[in-house]
């Protein structure tokens, strides 16, 4: 699956639609978003179970603010809607397979029923 440009307006629901998105916040004239943008595409190739979605800040800068979008590139890693991941600058190939690996095998359900757990006393 290749990325997928979003918008403010589909923003919430690739995020709650789907159970892994990836979030690359970038701009056209950002040359490390430019540097970063193939190895984002082949991380689309190599997971096609997850949403490589990209978001150009300067199309969308009410969707940066809303996300404190500070510095480009930012990337973000979302698993059931619940972010796991965010942080500014581009990653080299084996750090972002390295985080896919990570956000696939983490256990969100735990994490939630314990916070669900934790609001019950």
């Amino acid at each position: 699956m290749a990325t997928r440009e979003i918008t403010a307006e589909s923003f919430n629901e690739t995020i709650s639609g789907n159970e892994i998105v990836l979030v690359d916040f970038w701009a056209s004239w950002c040359g490390p978003c430019r540097q970063f943008a193939p190895t984002f595409e082949a991380s689309s190739e190599t997971h096609p179970d997850i949403v490589h979605a990209k978001v150009d800040t300067e199309a969308q800068p009410e969707l940066a603010a809303a996300a404190d979008i500070r510095s480009i590139p930012t990337l973000m890693a979302f698993k059931k809607g619940k972010l796991l991941f965010n942080q500014p600058g581009a990653l080299p190939a084996p750090m972002l397979e390295d985080l896919v690996q990570k956000v696939k095998e983490f256990d969100i359900d735990a994490v939630v029923a314990e916070q669900d757990g934790q609001g019950q006393s």
